[in-house]
Formats: C-alpha cells, structure tokens, sequence
C-alpha cells in the first residue's frame, strides 16, 4: 500500500528550533504512536473497508501475474520479467503497511517499536524508488522492442535483464539506506505520536529535536535524482518510440505498434500523475486539513498496486488468454 510519495522525503527546508532547555530528551525512543487518520477515528472503521478490498484486490492480482508469467512458458521473456518485479514491487510495498494500517482501524493498536518504524520507513522508500526503477527498465525494453526489434533478442537476455534488475535494487537499497540512518542519529522530545498510519520518513524526523536541515536537503536530492532522471530517460525512449512509429507506413500498423505501451504509459500515469498531484497539495495547500492530506497519500500508495495488475490483466493479450486457458481447463 504505502508508497510515501517522493515529495514527502523532502520534508519542509526550514531548520527545526531546538526546544527550551527544561524539555526531556529521549534519544532512539521504544515506542511510537500512529494516529491513523487525525480527525476521522471515529470513521476508521468504515475507511478500512474500501481499504482492506484495494489491498485485497492488488495482492490477488499481483500473484495472479506471477503465477501466469511462471506457468506459461511463452511468458518467459523480458516484457514479462519486469511486469514480475513490478508485481513484487507492489506486494511488498503494500504489505509493508496496510497490515498495520489495518490493526489500527480494527483493533486500535497504535504501538509500533522503535526498529520497526525504522523499517517501515526504509521498505516503503526503497520500494517506491525500486517501482520507479522499474518503470525505467520497462521504457527501455519498448524502446528496444519497436526501434531496434532485429537486436531485442541479442541484447535484453537473460543475463541482461538479471543485471538490469540487480541495479534497480542496488540502487534503491542505496538511495534509501541513508532514511533510517539519519532518523537513528536524532534525539527525540515532546512526544513520539506520529499523526499517521505508517511511519514515513518526514513524519518522524519532524519528532527530532535537533536542526534537520540535511534530512531535507537529502531528500531534495533522492527526489530530484529518483524523479528526475527516471521521468527523463522514460522521455527519452517514448520519443525514440514515437519517431519510430510515425515512420511506419501505415496507419493501423502506427496504431498496433503503439497499442503494445499503452499499458506501460497507464502504470506511468498511475504513478507519476498521483505523485505530482500530491507533491503540490502538500507543498501549496498549506491550508487544507491534516486528513485530508494522509487520505490523498494514501490513495496514491493505494491505487498502483491495485491498478498496476489490472491495466496487464486487461490490456496484455498474452496474460488474457492464459487466464482464459486456466478458467476453462478448470471448468472442464
């Protein structure tokens, strides 16, 4: 579920005031507490419901691709390898917080310890830049695919697309390692409640007491370098592709050959466009409720997940016809 949008890593460029000096410091405290929704507990109940059927939709579906991708050998070709790591992708980022989200609305189980708001955060980071990685690698195997069809083969092997995905993941874990790292080094006063439902990177660092400035000034550069040059290599190939394509001679086979990124420019769309929606929400809309603004985040971490395996499910013939095959044999 959780996927922190990148604007929030950035956190507010303004250094936090140090409190008075009768304040009890805490550093590395046991316990936080999440909040859930500020302002809506009394409609936990009723949110966790369209809640718990999104997360269920996109576990479902997310498995059902990779069950389908390994059962049909004719899957077994790079398209379809990343639309497995992007499945992966939004299992884990999903599963990193919806369960607790869940424990909260349900069971009003707020605690989460110290180390485990560590690694929520660091999951939730490193699997978001890990999607948009993702979505980079999939641009180039469209690029590939339609502007240099005659050398697909030879160039995205296997062993190709194994360090390709080994890159994605290195880095990630590396872009996000320095989240959990600087939040450990604060010292921490007033109160350890986090006004959310997961522990994002910005929501706990604005606990310390101490001048946060580099915590900012990092996630500028995590944005400005996940964001940036992803969207710009993204670009980069759809234009490639798009040269290509106006080229053909034909209109249906301009049509037929832009029809196969119709479904990678929709798992585009789903990320990229709640992203900027939220990032000028959150640094604009300086007066719009507190629950307001965690609802609009948690749509956007909700919704690729869920949506990612649909868009495949529906738009990729491959994937279509081997969950006919199935559901007949079984009716069979």
């Amino acid at each position: 579920m959780q996927k922190t949008p990148l604007s929030l890593r950035v956190g507010y460029f303004l250094p936090y005031a140090m409190s008075d000096s009768n304040t009890t410091y805490f550093t590395n405290p046991s316990t936080f507490i999440l909040l859930g929704i500020p302002g809506l507990e009394a409609a936990h109940i009723w949110i966790s419901i369209p809640f718990c059927a999104v997360y269920t939709i996109a576990v479902l579906g997310n498995f059902t691709i990779l069950f389908i991708v390994k059962r049909e050998p004719s899957l077994h070709v790079p398209m379809f390898y990343f639309l497995c790591m992007l499945a992966i992708s939004d299992l884990v980022m999903s599963t990193s917080t919806v369960p607790k989200m869940l424990s909260i609305f349900w069971f009003n189980s707020r605690e989460i310890s110290f180390n485990a708001c560590l690694t929520q955060m660091y999951f939730v980071h490193c699997f978001s830049v890990m999607e948009s990685g993702i979505l980079v690698a999939m641009a180039f195997d469209r690029y590939m695919a339609i502007c240099n069809p005659l050398r697909y083969s030879m160039t995205l092997t296997n062993s190709v697309v194994a360090k390709i995905g080994l890159a994605v993941v290195l880095r990630s874990g590396m872009l996000t390692l320095p989240y959990p790292l600087l939040v450990r080094q604060w010292p921490y006063c007033r109160t350890n409640i986090i006004p959310n439902f997961f522990c994002g990177h910005i929501d706990v660092v604005k606990l310390a007491c101490a001048d946060i400035r580099i915590s900012s000034y990092y996630g500028l550069f995590d944005l400005l370098s996940v964001i940036g040059m992803d969207v710009f290599f993204i670009a980069v190939s759809y234009i490639q592709i798009l040269r290509a394509i106006f080229r053909l001679p034909t209109k249906d086979a301009r049509l037929k050959t832009f029809g196969t990124c119709i479904s990678h420019l929709c798992a585009i769309s789903v990320l990229y466009i709640p992203d900027v929606f939220s990032s000028l929400v959150q640094r604009f809309g300086h007066n719009v409720p507190l629950h307001f603004l965690i609802l609009i985040t948690s749509v956007y971490q909700l919704m690729p997940p869920m949506i990612h395996p649909v868009i495949y499910g529906v738009r990729t013939k491959q994937i279509r016809n081997s969950l006919l095959q199935l559901f007949t044999h079984k009716g069979a």
